[in-house]
C-alpha cells in the first residue's frame, strides 16, 4: 500500500471502517446487515457513518485493501466457523449473552429430509405420513410445493384432511426434534440438527396455498370442517385464500352478477381502495347511469378509514363465495394466482 494511502487510512479503524464499507454496498444488501445487529449497533454504526460521509477516494480504497488483506489472511475462513463466531461472541459479550445472540443470529441449518421430499411423488409421501401422527403430516406438507402438497393432502383419508390442514395454519417453528422425528420415519436415518435449530414454515397462508390447489369442492368441504373446529381460523385461511384483487380473474358476466348483489354503500366504500385496472373493470360491468353515480360518490367521498374500506371489501367476497357455492357465479381457476 503507498505511504501515502497508509497514512490516510491510520485513523480509520474498527466503526468508521466498517461504515465505508457498508456504505459501499447497496441499499437491499445494506438493510440486510442492519437487520442482523443489535439496536446499540445500528445507533453506533449510523453514527459513524454521518462521520465518514466527507471521506477522500484514497481512504475508501485503502479501507477495502485493509479488508481484502485481512480476509485473505484468515485461510480457516468456512471451516470451523461455527466454533470461531461462538468464541469470539463468548469472549466479548460474556457465554450467556453471547447465547441469546447467537440463538437469533444463527442461520437455520437445511434438512436432508426436507430436501429429500421435494423428489419423491404425492403418492409416495402420502403412503409414509398416513399413519403417522396428523403433526408430522403438516410438517412434511408445510414444507412442500403447493400443488404437490395439495395432491398429497387429497390422498389422505378426508377426515383427517381439516385436521392436517389446521395443523398447517397453526404451525410454530419447528424444533429439532420434531425435525428429527420426520427425517427418522421418511428416511429411517437420523441426522440430529444443530442445537436450538429451528424451520419456520406453515401458517394460514401456506395453508390457503395447499387448499387453492385442491380439486374442485375439496377447498370448501375442508373449510366447513374447520370451520366447527376453529371459526376464526377458518375465516383466515378463506380470506387468504381469495382476496379482493382476485375479482381480476373473474369473467364479466359472474362479475356483473356479483357487483348486483352487493349493497351500493359497500361497493362504493370497496372500490374506493381497490386497484385502478380492478376499480374499471367492476365498472364496465356495470350500465353507464349506474358505474357514473358510484364513481361520483367515490369522487364526493373524503378520507376515508382503510378498516372501513377492507371490511368492505370482505363483505363483497363474502357474498361472492355464497354465490359461487351456490353455482350463481363462477370464480376464477385454481392456481398462484386466483381461487
Amino acid at each position: 500500500m503507498p505511504e501515502e494511502t497508509m497514512i490516510e487510512t491510520a485513523e480509520i479503524q474498527g466503526s468508521e471502517a466498517a461504515a465505508i464499507l457498508l456504505m459501499l454496498l447497496d441499499e437491499a444488501e445494506a438493510a440486510e446487515v442492519l437487520g442482523r445487529l443489535e439496536p446499540e449497533e445500528v445507533k453506533q454504526l449510523g453514527g459513524a457513518m454521518f462521520g465518514v460521509a466527507d471521506v477522500t477516494e484514497g481512504q475508501v480504497n485503502g479501507v477495502l485493501d485493509q479488508f481484502v488483506r485481512r480476509a485473505r489472511e484468515r485461510t480457516t475462513i468456512g471451516f470451523g466457523a461455527d466454533q470461531q463466531i461462538r468464541s469470539m461472541m463468548e469472549r466479548a459479550l460474556g457465554p450467556d449473552r453471547a447465547d441469546k445472540v447467537l440463538a437469533r443470529i444463527t442461520p437455520p441449518q437445511r434438512s436432508a429430509t426436507l430436501d429429500a421430499l421435494k423428489w419423491m411423488d404425492a403418492s409416495t409421501i402420502a403412503a409414509l405420513v398416513e399413519n403417522e401422527h396428523p403433526q408430522i403430516a403438516a410438517l412434511a406438507i408445510a414444507h412442500l410445493d403447493p400443488t404437490v402438497a395439495a395432491e398429497v393432502l387429497q390422498l389422505l383419508d378426508e377426515e383427517r384432511q381439516a385436521d392436517v390442514v389446521y395443523r398447517v395454519a397453526t404451525l410454530r417453528p419447528v424444533t429439532a426434534e420434531a425435525l428429527e422425528e420426520l427425517e427418522r420415519i421418511l428416511l429411517r436415518q437420523v441426522t440430529t440438527p444443530g442445537q436450538g435449530v429451528t424451520t419456520r414454515r406453515g401458517g394460514t397462508s401456506e395453508a390457503a396455498k395447499v387448499l387453492n390447489n385442491t380439486k374442485s369442492g375439496a377447498d370448501q368441504r375442508i373449510i366447513r370442517t374447520l370451520t366447527k373446529v376453529d371459526k376464526t381460523l377458518a375465516r383466515a385461511i378463506e380470506d387468504e385464500m381469495f382476496v379482493f384483487d382476485n375479482l381480476m380473474g373473474v369473467e364479466e358476466k359472474s362479475l356483473g352478477t356479483l357487483l348486483r348483489s352487493i349493497e351500493s354503500e359497500t361497493l362504493v366504500l370497496a372500490l374506493k381502495g381497490a386497484d385502478e385496472k380492478l376499480r374499471a373493470k367492476m365498472l364496465g360491468c356495470m350500465s353507464s347511469r349506474a358505474a357514473q353515480t358510484i364513481q361520483d360518490e367515490i369522487a364526493d367521498r373524503g378520507p376515508t378509514r382503510l378498516t372501513e374500506v377492507q371490511e368492505a371489501q370482505r363483505e363483497v367476497l363474502t357474498v361472492a363465495r355464497r354465490l359461487a357455492e351456490a353455482g350463481t357465479i363462477m370464480l376464477a381457476g385454481k392456481g398462484d394466482d386466483y381461487v
